[in-house]
């Protein structure tokens, strides 16, 4: 299996053995004891309640409606060729949830500059089972980016994706590297593997093949691991899962993240010690195809080199 042979059998195994246990839990495994996105009768108890309070029509109609971050990050030892690089960030497209709402992403970044894209898990929005109207939404979407295009997979992904994501041009980074060159100067992009449910995250086999002293960029799916990347060394890191909590009271405070991190982690950018991170609201939904007070994002992250 060639999987086997690029990820080692041990990461293989442990992947594929957990996805083949008969029903993702509800309770236990993974950084939360909860797993609501495990429980389906929470999908349609979720659906009901919101139209019986009025919140649904408007709520679904909000997914749509994208909000566009910019954000600039200063780095004291970019190599000058990167000044200006800019990334666009998309995640937890959940692309088979709500179709119009994948359309509306493919048209709202249509015309954007961007030098590379980086995606950052849950590409389909159930836990098992069948990934095939995912991957159309995510052929729709990738036919419409430009550049190379990295991703990692999340917690509602399965490892069986990755072939046909990889035939779309995304390299996905499963505890891996790569380099990213201009003008004979590089900075270093990794990805872990889900460190959420699944717990097959390696940053030290992730970072391994980055030299010292590097410009070095961590996807994750999850925040829930900031300490260990920024201990690690990683100056910028990037990820999703929390949909900024998608249902969220007036002023975009979250009812919940489904995620173990302090809250400043929820959603936008943050620092932890010398590495600052990055936690996208996501494009896409999930459980229930609805947004309040917490819009769909779309995030352009451009390097540009700290003057003292």
């Amino acid at each position: 299996m060639h999987l086997e042979k690029r990820l080692g059998s041990v990461h293989a195994r442990l992947r594929i053995g957990i996805e083949e246990e008969s029903m993702p839990k509800v309770f236990g495994r993974g950084f939360n004891y909860f797993h609501p996105e495990n429980w389906y009768s929470s999908h349609s108890l979720m659906r009901n309640i919101l139209k019986a309070t009025g919140f649904y029509w408007r709520g679904r109609g909000n997914t749509l409606k994208f909000k566009i971050t910019h954000n600039t990050i200063l780095l004291p030892h970019l190599p000058p060729a990167f000044d200006g690089f800019t990334l666009l960030h998309l995640s937890d497209l959940h692309a088979d949830m709500y179709p119009p709402a994948i359309q509306a992403l493919i048209d709202r970044i249509d015309g954007m500059t961007y030098d590379a894209v980086v995606l950052t898990g849950d590409y389909r929005a159930w836990t098992f089972g069948e990934f095939e109207q995912s991957m159309d939404g995510m052929r729709s979407l990738c036919g419409g980016l430009k550049g190379p295009v990295y991703g990692v997979l999340g917690n509602h992904d399965t490892i069986r994706m990755v072939p046909e994501l990889e035939a779309m041009g995304i390299q996905m980074l499963l505890n891996e590297s790569v380099p990213l060159q201009r003008d004979n100067q590089q900075i270093h992009l990794a990805g872990i593997d889900d460190a959420h449910y699944y717990r097959v995250d390696n940053i030290e086999k992730a970072a391994v093949e980055i030299p010292p002293n590097s410009v070095s960029i961590l996807l994750s799916h999850t925040p829930e691991i900031f300490r260990q990347a920024a201990h690690a060394g990683f100056d910028l890191f990037f990820c999703g899962h929390t949909h900024g909590g998608q249902i969220c009271l007036p002023g975009g405070f979250p009812l919940t993240l489904d995620a173990r991190c302090p809250r400043r982690l929820g959603s936008g950018a943050w620092r932890h010690g010398e590495m600052q991170g990055y936690t996208s609201a996501g494009a896409g939904t999930s459980i229930v195809e609805v947004r309040i007070n917490c819009p769909p994002e779309i995030t352009l992250h451009t390097l540009k080199t700290a003057t003292p």
